[in-house]
């Protein structure tokens, strides 16, 4: 192995000039170390809305850098005030955050770290097909009988925060466990429930309202925490309305109200198949050389 590293070394110094920096096996160690806690880092803020104060803080950075090419001043030096205590703000702001992270860190091993790489995982559904027959049979018997319900379908973004405000059921999902949950009067039937793959993780969760004074007066409550959960995540979020039976989903931030049960089945295929992006891009770009050649013999 040294003989082979020698080798290795005396080409890119004699043939091409380059002197190769020495590697050993301490430096191999310390690059994976740094990339496991810059992955962990990354599936943080993917994981939470850190991402958003983030932004907010870049934005912040940008501003004091205008500031210092434009020569302001009395605003870098507020910013250098600032700096001072720049890092207890972040420790106050990210307070939640930081310790849910620490906390998932040490539950984690060597082999879960490998899984959450993808290794050995190709692509595959998000969830099976009697999860989307059982979610849609259930939101129209519900609104068959104007059951009120909430059911959020996690998307990308783990919905973790809001999970830890209701309680935890980590259940198959069926189409009579979920009837069962917003029966009226019953235990769990106030909230929303968080649905994860092929079950059912938590119910009776709080979500953020909208604040949006753009929405019709005529929304009640339930609309009003879909839309502004959606409006926080990528989250699918179902709604059955208890005053009309109506069924709705709430994504993006818009509410598309009143659907039919052949609807909501195809959006819920939809978000079912994960989005290869790089099989997409690939075939993309084979179907426009294969349309090019054909252009080019025509």
């Amino acid at each position: 192995m040294r003989a082979i590293a020698n080798s290795i070394d005396a080409f890119f110094t004699d043939y091409l000039g380059l002197n190769m920096p020495s590697v050993h096996g301490t430096d191999i160690i310390e690059i994976l170390i740094i990339a496991f806690f810059f992955y962990q880092l990354l599936v943080w803020f993917k994981n939470t809305r850190a991402w958003m104060l983030f932004r907010g803080l870049m934005v912040v950075i940008v501003f004091f850098v205008v500031a210092a090419m434009l020569q302001m001043n009395t605003i870098l030096w507020l910013g250098e005030k600032l700096l001072n205590v720049a890092l207890f703000m972040v420790i106050v702001v990210f307070q939640p955050e930081l310790r849910k992270a620490l906390e998932d860190l040490g539950r984690k091993s060597i082999f879960s770290f490998l899984s959450s790489l993808g290794f050995g995982k190709g692509m595959s559904k998000r969830f099976e097909d009697k999860t989307v027959s059982d979610l849609v049979m259930a939101s129209f018997e519900m609104g068959a009988v104007k059951t009120g319900a909430l059911i959020v379908v996690e998307n990308e973004m783990r919905l973790d925060e809001c999970e830890r405000t209701g309680i935890i059921l980590d259940s198959v999902l069926s189409r009579q466990l979920l009837i069962n949950i917003f029966e009226k009067n019953t235990p769990l039937h106030d909230g929303a429930v968080i649905v994860r793959g092929d079950r059912v993780v938590a119910a009776t969760c709080y979500l953020p309202l909208s604040e949006n004074t753009q929405l019709s007066k005529e929304l009640g409550t339930r609309h009003r925490a879909a839309i502004g959960m959606s409006e926080v995540c990528d989250a699918f979020v179902i709604v059955v309305s208890e005053e009309t039976g109506q069924v709705s989903v709430a994504q993006g931030g818009e509410l598309k109200r009143d659907l039919t049960d052949e609807q909501l089945l195809q959006m819920l295929r939809q978000m079912q198949h994960p989005i290869d992006e790089e099989n997409t891009h690939t075939k993309s770009l084979v179907g426009r050389r294969a349309k090019h050649e054909t252009k080019h013999e025509a």
